[in-house]
């Protein structure tokens, strides 16, 4: 060992991993590739839904990892993330790092009417003051989320794990193209037609004073009788998805494959997205899928892991090592 890797050790000490209740399936996941022990904690709720945190041993000068998604329940999910991020730091923990594969209320990024909040801003301003050192996160709906946090943090993409998959049944496409479900994904949808050598089109659509129910106007560029990869980086209640694959088989299209990286199916997302004519569902465990919402996707549901992803990044953030390197960046 190094002389800077041992003062590295000295600094922050050993890798220590928290779970939360959102994502115990993942938690694990990460553990068993660290070859780490989740460390004991309790999470208790009084009968007043206060909640009360309990470490079973001391973290003082270790390196901490708080793995806590913050989908639905968000409030339960976002308390438990920031008062086990506070036990740690009370406990005098070396450095603490929030692991949050979803971030919640990433649509509020902006102040674009009056009188409404930035909660995205207050969210990460919580995480930081709660005694975060650093933060992990995949896909942030809005790039200047990043900016919001004054302290260093790893935005990593779910596109590194997709590709594997998309590239294992892209010889098997006619013809493909990517689409994007909105002109917003646009940047973020060259990445994937790059990938497969694809073109690439995009779905214009248009809000109404309703923000909940989205409406798709057009299609620019050409998608009939093409095998249709539609890309987004997220799903909630489907309505944008179901109006997406509604005007893509009005203009033509042949066999459809919906991609997205954060599978919050709220409300009848996955009845809804079951009844559309569409070939795959391929999405990732940032945020846990049901045991009922897997059985009514069936077999079009290809579920993959970030898991092993952000168990390395993990290992490389308490080692020093560059997480960049990892994708050749």
């Amino acid at each position: 060992m190094s002389m800077q890797q041992l003062q590295y050790d000295l600094l922050y000490g050993n890798i220590k991993l928290f779970a939360g209740t959102a994502c115990p399936e993942l938690s694990q996941e990460i553990s068993d590739y660290l070859d780490l022990p989740l460390c004991g904690r309790d999470i208790l709720e009084f009968p007043n839904e206060n909640l009360f945190v309990k470490l079973h041993n001391s973290v003082r000068g270790q390196d901490c990892y708080v793995i806590q998604s913050t989908a639905g329940p968000v409030h339960r999910n976002l308390m438990e993330l920031l008062i086990l991020i506070q036990t740690l730091k009370l406990d005098s923990a070396g450095r603490i790092t929030a692991v949050v594969p979803y971030l919640c209320y990433g649509r509020s990024d902006k102040k674009d009417k009056p009188r409404v909040p930035i909660t995205a801003r207050l969210v990460a301003d919580m995480i930081q003051i709660a005694g975060a050192d650093r933060y992990m996160t995949f896909d942030l709906h809005a790039g200047q989320i990043q900016g919001f946090f004054s302290i260093p943090g790893d935005v990593l993409r779910g596109f590194h794990i997709l590709k594997d998959y998309l590239l294992e049944i892209a010889p098997c496409l006619q013809n493909p193209v990517v689409v994007t479900a909105d002109l917003g994904f646009a940047k973020k949808g060259r990445v994937y037609a790059d990938l497969l050598h694809t073109g690439l089109a995009f779905i214009e659509k248009k809000r109404t004073a309703d923000i909940k129910n989205p409406i798709s106007m057009t299609i620019i560029g050409d998608v009939k009788d093409r095998d249709i990869i539609l890309v987004d980086d997220e799903v909630n209640t489907g309505g944008s998805m179901v109006h997406a694959v509604e005007i893509l088989k009005e203009y033509g299209a042949r066999n459809i494959y919906m991609v997205f990286i954060h599978p919050i199916l709220s409300l009848n997302a996955a009845e809804r997205l079951a009844e559309l004519p569409v070939k795959r569902f391929i999405t990732t465990n940032t945020v846990p899928i049901s045991p009922e919402k897997k059985a009514i996707l069936g077999d079009r549901l290809v579920y993959l892991s970030i898991g092993p992803l952000l168990a390395e990044v993990i290992l490389r953030a308490n080692e020093g090592r560059s997480v960049g390197a990892m994708f050749n960046e």
